[in-house]
């Protein structure tokens, strides 16, 4: 599918309002399994992408800042027909998610963001909350050049086992699992897709002193004006509760959270049922203010 000047592979379910899926690192658009299928037999359209240059999307040599990459998630609802969508993201597609309803609110009809605060949010722990710095010490080592990729697709991709290991709770038997962990090995394997997963974070951290970052952060001060579902897990290691937490005060619609108890930074996979569950019938609500 072709959207914002690159080639976008999706992954479709169901007829219906959109719902678009926005996955995060290190992931491509099977993390959303689940989702799909709950979705479409609750009467929705379920639409999965690969971010740029991860899975079957095109790796481009550029465009892996987040407003490019909010243009090629608005530029695919474009593309399927639709003159919205629903935006579920999580981890960085939730970063984007947020930076797509700010950016494109006329294509956004509502938005859900997973174990990811808001862009303003985010980049203010990194720099003042030590201990979200720490937990997202993954973002700071990936600034070296080229060794961040090497360690991500060295032994067949161990560490991408190791990182969706570590970051899952602690307490669930059945995520991740031999075979969830060998798929996401598999697709970081493809040759350039370390390099272009990793290209965002850098982006993240290399332009918080430079004019096109601080143009974003600026740009981000505009508020969310859609409905707004805000889930987490209460032991995400990654993503802490704290960082998270006061992302609605740049929502200015009806704005839930949701706190998963026992579940780390993959709620959509740890407890899936319950994720869905919590999802649709917020995507059913009339009045999605309670």
């Amino acid at each position: 599918m072709a959207a914002n000047g690159a080639r976008f592979h999706i992954a479709e379910l169901g007829d219906g309002p959109l719902v678009l899926l926005l996955h995060g690192f290190p992931q491509f658009w099977w993390t959303w399994r689940h989702q799909m299928t709950a979705l479409a037999d609750a009467g929705f359209r379920a639409v999965a992408m690969d971010l740029r240059g991860v899975g079957g999307s095109d790796r481009t040599p550029r465009g892996y800042d987040p407003a490019n990459l909010a243009l090629d998630v608005t530029g695919v609802i474009r593309s399927l027909g639709e003159p919205d969508a629903a935006l579920v993201g999580h981890d960085l597609g939730g970063y984007l998610a947020w930076t797509a309803a700010v950016m494109r609110p006329k294509l956004v009809r509502r938005l859900a963001v997973s174990s990811m605060p808001h862009p303003r949010r985010w980049r203010s722990a990194m720099l003042s909350d030590f201990s979200q710095s720490r937990a997202g010490s993954y973002v700071w080592g990936s600034q070296r050049p080229w060794l961040p990729e090497r360690a991500l697709v060295a032994d067949d991709a161990a560490l991408v086992g190791r990182l969706i290991t570590e970051w899952a709770g602690p307490g669930n038997a059945d995520f991740p699992d031999t075979e969830a962990l060998d798929v996401y090995r598999r697709a970081m394997s493809i040759p350039s897709t370390a390099h272009c997963a990793i290209e965002p974070y850098r982006w993240m951290v290399r332009s918080m002193a430079r004019p096109d970052g601080i143009q974003f952060n600026r740009r981000m001060k505009r508020p969310v004006r859609v409905p707004t579902l805000h889930l987490h897990g209460s032991l995400d290691p990654a993503i802490r509760t704290r960082s998270s937490a006061g992302s609605g005060e740049y929502v200015e619609a009806p704005y839930r959270w949701r706190l998963f108890d026992g579940l780390g930074h993959f709620p959509h996979e740890e407890d899936p049922v319950g994720f869905s569950t919590e999802l649709i019938n917020w995507l059913k609500d009339p009045e999605p203010d309670r």
